[in-house]
């Protein structure tokens, strides 16, 4: 008799990336999550599942570059399996050096593979040991803008298979305090005409009802709305199919108190229109006039 047919995720990343929370997630999924599990003894791990009464047929492997010898000869471990009948997907969890460099500070932890070092050569040398577990992605998330929630939601996606388009976040700001780093697509409205100039509008904002009308209705801002909403739906059709989670898109004006914020919002509401979710978040509105 023919054993039943497994499906095992191996869960791979660099520290701080977020790889308890996928375990968790995947967890919540009904997979049996394994931590450390040196990958040698996973085709034996896989087995013994699989012949258990009731057999467990979905599993969660997290791999831990701190076993540095068990990670020499992952790809054949991987495609032994896959050789086996099993259904094998490898998850790699990526980050920004820096964010993690700041994920470190705030935690004050060591980092694990430098602990007489800094973390900065930690992080070098993780990505230098988890190179072949990145090759073999089938999954790579990069979880530098995401927060838990939305980490959770983009394993359970990536995961299940489950259709959803992408998350549109759209952050208006004020180029004097500099681009906002989460940015994927930028766009500036220094040209259209500027409350900050008419004495009854400058100490408002664009969420002001006034000042937005000031803004929108100018025929510049009719135009470029049309055009902006024309070219962002031709690309949202690209990041969906490809499964993007969150795309961030940055609106800037001088400030970031008017031009920006009345536009953000104008693309929100009509984004919205479309059954897309979205989040606006006006970063620099309370700032003080300058």
């Amino acid at each position: 008799m023919s054993q039943p047919s497994a499906r095992i995720v191996f869960v791979g990343g660099l520290s701080g990336s977020g790889r308890s929370t996928a375990m968790g997630a995947l967890e919540d999924l009904g997979f049996y999550g394994v931590d450390n599990l040196p990958p040698q003894l996973s085709e034996q791990f896989v087995d013994l599942c699989r012949k258990a009464s009731p057999p467990i047929l979905d599993m969660a492997l997290a791999i831990d570059a701190r076993e540095e010898a068990f990670l020499r000869g992952f790809p054949e471990v991987v495609e032994t399996i896959r050789a086996g009948g099993a259904r094998v997907e490898v998850l790699f969890l990526d980050c920004a050096d820096q964010v993690l460099v700041n994920r470190y500070r705030e935690t004050r932890r060591v980092h694990p593979l430098a602990p007489a070092g800094t973390v900065e050569q930690g992080i070098a040398r993780e990505r230098t040991l988890l190179e072949d577990v990145a090759r073999l992605a089938d999954w790579r998330l990069d979880t530098s803008q995401l927060n838990i929630h939305q980490l959770r939601e983009s394993i359970v996606r990536l995961v299940t298979g489950a259709e959803r388009r992408s998350v549109v976040n759209l952050v208006s700001f004020g180029y004097r305090y500099g681009i906002p780093p989460a940015a994927e697509l930028l766009f500036d409205v220094r040209f259209l005409p500027n409350p900050h100039f008419e004495p009854a509008l400058r100490p408002r904002t664009g969420r002001d009802v006034e000042v937005a009308k000031y803004v929108l209705e100018d025929a510049r801002t009719q135009d470029l709305l049309k055009r902006l909403r024309d070219f962002l739906d031709y690309l949202f059709g690209f990041y969906d199919a490809e499964g993007k989670a969150y795309l961030t898109i940055g609106i800037g004006c001088t400030g970031g108190r008017h031009r920006s914020v009345a536009v953000a919002d104008a693309l929100a509401e009509g984004f919205r229109a479309q059954g897309r979710d979205v989040n606006v978040r006006h970063r620099d509105v309370e700032k003080e006039l300058g």
